[in-house]
């Protein structure tokens, strides 16, 4: 079993309240469980308007695989162009 986990932190310009930072996180979070079937939740600077750091786990059974998904959603992620990347993190575990 191989599980793969990370945090991506936005930087969300021209955000003025958490109202609007929820908006940029809520789509965030439901483009990336649509795309790429994986737990998606905010994981931290939740009192910070302007900034977002959003987790994310998905399993499967081959690390390439796991690997290229990741990869992927860091794309899709930055795409999007709803908020900056300013910092990735991923760690793959294999059992």
């Amino acid at each position: 079993m191989v599980i793969g986990i990370g945090i991506i932190t936005f930087r969300i310009h021209d955000c003025r309240s958490l109202k609007g930072k929820r908006k940029v996180v809520k789509s965030v979070i439901t483009q990336l469980r649509n795309h790429f079937n994986v737990s998606v939740a905010e994981v931290g600077s939740n009192d910070i308007y302007q900034r977002a750091e959003i987790g994310f786990a998905l399993t499967g059974n081959d690390q390439k695989v796991i690997n290229s998904k990741i990869d992927k959603l860091f794309n899709l992620a930055e795409n999007l162009g709803l908020a900056e990347i300013i910092d990735t993190e991923m760690e793959i575990i294999s059992y």
